[in-house]
């Protein structure tokens, strides 16, 4: 079984997500993408809080531009970036050329001369027919020195099974949250770290969502309004706030390694490295749900 660590969350465990420094994101986002003097000061607090992986991508807008711009020459960061998205079936040595043009310009962006990490950013580029092809461009990558550790972003425990079953990977990047305990419940956390892949935690507060005034939701969430509004309750009687709360669940767990959170602001940041202390026993299995419209945000009908 799972278990939580005695000390839930230090800073060093938070990782940075850049996506909302190139695209406007997240359902509770109201003040749209990053201007580039908050990126500044949300790389100023990270560094104070040993904060080290910021996460991004080549198709997160021009975050990668913002980062490159933005990072001191001398920094502490180990920066995680991702392919291009090929999205069909049968992965070919042109895609793969794109793959590697991508990657250094993507590198180029950042102004870097190499990556802590590259993530395949959909798993069914390698899981397609030449989806070795794809993989054998990363690993050539590692080799050359361009990149530490290679792996993948996923959704589905389907996916780690296809991964893990054709390829060695160094990283992982996957979906966990209150909500969404899937990952947790089906072993496949305990899978992946006996098989010494680093996991990155993202959708820790599911866009927003565990962070919302249940009352204030589109009705597309109405079938889940109760539940978030008990889990509320149930983390105010605590004393919780729900950044701490969601926050406790994830970084607790032992398995993760690193925790990627995305902020609009500094303030926001210095809330997360806040909420990290705090250790309020709680349990989180309770609110667990297993509603794939629920959990997928690209499912999301925000209009409905």
């Amino acid at each position: 079984m799972t278990t939580l660590n005695a000390n839930i969350c230090e800073p060093m465990k938070l990782g940075l997500g850049a996506v909302q420094m190139g695209i406007d994101y997240g359902i509770s986002n109201k003040n749209g993408k990053t201007t580039k003097e908050e990126v500044v000061k949300i790389l100023e607090v990270a560094a104070r809080n040993n904060i080290r992986i910021i996460d991004t991508a080549a198709q997160y807008g021009n975050s990668e531009e913002v980062l490159g711009n933005s990072l001191p020459k001398k920094n502490n960061f180990k920066v995680v970036t991702k392919t291009i998205s090929i999205g069909h079936e049968d992965i070919t040595l042109s895609d793969v050329m794109r793959l590697e043009e991508t990657f250094f310009r993507s590198i180029e962006k950042l102004r870097v001369s190499s990556v802590f990490g590259l993530l395949a950013h959909h798993a069914e580029d390698l899981i397609a027919q030449g989806g070795d092809h794809f993989m054998t461009k990363m690993m050539e990558l590692k080799q050359r020195g361009f990149v530490e550790k290679i792996g993948v972003s996923i959704y589905t425990g389907k996916q780690i099974d296809d991964i893990l079953n054709k390829y060695s990977i160094d990283i992982i990047q996957l979906p966990i949250n209150v909500l969404d305990q899937r990952l947790l419940n089906n072993g496949y956390l305990s899978k992946l770290k006996a098989a010494g892949v680093e996991i990155h935690a993202r959708s820790v507060f599911l866009q927003g969502l565990l962070l919302m005034n249940p009352d204030g939701l589109p009705p597309y969430f109405d079938k889940v309004k109760m539940h978030l509004k008990q889990y509320h309750e149930s983390i105010r009687d605590k004393g919780m706030t729900p950044v701490q709360a969601a926050l406790r669940f994830v970084a607790g767990l032992t398995e993760v390694d690193a925790v990627i959170c995305g902020v609009n602001n500094h303030r926001q940041l210095e809330e997360l490295c806040a909420a990290t202390h705090s250790a309020n026993p709680i349990d989180f299995s309770y609110y667990a749900i297993y509603d794939e419209p629920i959990l997928n945000p690209s499912q999301w009908h925000r209009s409905s």
